[in-house]
């Protein structure tokens, strides 16, 4: 049996701007799909295949709105009365009129939405739950009844829940599956409950459409190793990074300290965007527009005393980290923030300048003077011995992968997220424990590339280990929506 016969084909149907374009683009994970908020956007029927390894698992069809139910269906019923036909030939009377040159010309959108219907596809009917129920709408149900093919309806809430109830009720009429479903925000477990419910509506589709799912959370966790992979890269990078000057005999290296600290920031600062840019490549975001208020705490200066709060260490933990770190590398580690010992600021209870003073933000690396063999010096900044800095790009990193992991490929402009509750994701002891024993380790001097590596992939276990975490949490705390169904 071929490939094309076994993958299940859905169209998406219904009226205009009742989100049927954003579904498609959640479904099929494709933010190329055009979504527009004025009616007509969807002129054509577009096919989106949805594949994993270049194997198809299903396909979605985007279809223009409905326009002029109420003529169509009361042409079909005239067919059909014309014919002599019962209910046994209605699905044939629906192909006669999209196959109709006339009926093409009449009624342009109707024949294109059905026309992958009648070839074989399911039925996904979505409705506003913003909106009032009207019995225009029954129009459009009912035409969509008489191509006897599986369908299920979709109520999608745009602005508001507050007519689910009513449509609930009157689409049950119609359909023997309605689901709610947000188009925009569904997250990853609805998509897959809503792919198994309509599996059901179809005894060949079981099969198939088990595989795909299968094939999704394979595919998803195998998106959540990669991202765990890009971080863990960013941070050993990070960690080893210097920027270098060369120094005349008789000059003075010092003079060289603020600009080399300048360049060191920007390198560390573009390293951070490639990799955001990576992420978004895994979860396949090619043309991301990050709203500005969603992502406020991204777009802060990676060393703004802002950040440094937000994603840093508490004081506690960072003490906990000084003392690990100072185990693994067999000395006493001091951060020297402005002159002081963290440990001698916080067993004192000073304040060692100020809030940054144990954050560490102002403090980032030193400058080094090296000899060169042939003549001359080298001023050398970092790399970073901050205990707390990897822990802020690690932060920024996590919070940057919980809003890029969870957004749909309907999302364009906006990312309606609570930045709190992101940030505010707990990272338990074991697991900080065992990120401070690789910091520290990725910190030794003369580190062989070979060692390098193999440390890298230890944080990157731990990292993927924290994500898949924060991944169930997430979706523990999701409230789904059981279907309605009539016997």
């Amino acid at each position: 049996m071929s490939e094309v016969s076994i993958a299940p084909v859905l169209a998406v149907v219904g009226h205009p701007n009742k989100g049927k374009s954003s579904l498609v683009a959640t479904l099929a994970q494709d933010d190329s799909v055009a979504i527009g908020a004025d009616p007509g956007t969807t002129l054509h029927a577009r096919e989106y295949p949805m594949r994993i390894d270049g194997k198809l698992l299903y396909t979605l069809v985007d279809t223009p709105g409905f326009q002029r139910a109420r003529q169509v269906l009361a042409g079909l019923e005239e067919r059909a009365r014309a014919a002599g036909a019962s209910a046994a030939d209605h699905a044939r009377i629906v192909e006669e009129f999209v196959r109709d040159p006339d009926s093409a010309r009449r009624f342009p959108d109707e024949c294109e939405l059905l026309r992958p219907i009648v070839e074989g596809a399911g039925i996904l009917y979505v409705v506003d739950g913003g909106v009032p129920y009207g019995a225009e709408y029954e129009a459009e149900m009912a035409i969509l009844r008489w191509t006897g093919v599986p369908s299920m309806a979709i109520i999608n809430p745009i602005a508001s829940d507050e007519h689910v109830e009513s449509w609930r009720a009157a689409l049950a009429q119609f359909f023997r599956v309605v689901r709610v479903i947000d188009a925009v925000e569904a997250d990853f477990a609805t998509r897959k409950q809503l792919l198994l419910a309509f599996a059901e509506l179809e005894t060949s589709w079981r099969r198939p459409v088990t595989a795909a799912v299968e094939a999704l959370d394979a595919a998803r966790d195998a998106q959540c190793h990669e991202a765990a992979r890009e971080i863990a890269e960013l941070l050993a990078d990070s960690l080893a990074l210097t920027v270098e000057e060369r120094v005349a005999p008789d000059e003075d290296p010092t003079q060289y300290r603020e600009a080399l600290e300048k360049r060191y920031k920007a390198e560390l600062e573009r390293r951070e965007a490639r990799h955001r840019q990576a992420v978004q490549s895994v979860y396949q975001h090619h043309v991301l527009e990050a709203n500005a208020d969603a992502l406020v705490l991204l777009d802060q200066d990676l060393f703004s005393e802002g950040t440094w709060l937000t994603f840093g260490l508490r004081r506690r933990d960072l003490v906990t980290a000084g003392a690990a770190s100072g185990a693994a590398t067999g000395a006493v580690v001091d951060v020297a923030l402005h002159g002081a010992s963290l440990l001698l600021g916080m067993a004192t209870g000073a304040a060692v300048g100020g809030l940054l003073g144990w954050l560490g933000a102002g403090r980032l690396a030193e400058l080094k003077v090296i000899d060169r063999p042939l003549g001359g010096k080298l001023a050398r900044f970092g790399p970073s011995k901050n205990l707390n800095f990897p822990f802020v790009l690690l932060g920024r990193a996590r919070y940057h992968w919980t809003l890029i992991a969870k957004r749909t490929h309907a999302m364009r402009t906006s990312v309606d997220v609570d930045s709190e509750g992101a940030v505010a994701l707990p990272l338990d002891a074991d697991l900080r424990k065992r990120i401070e024993k690789s910091f520290s380790y990725l910190r030794k001097p003369g580190l062989s590339a070979a060692a390098r590596v193999e440390a890298t992939d230890a944080l990157s276990a731990t990292i993927e280990e924290l994500l898949v975490r924060d991944e169930a949490r997430a979706s523990s705390a999701v409230e789904t929506v059981p279907a309605v169904s009539r016997s």
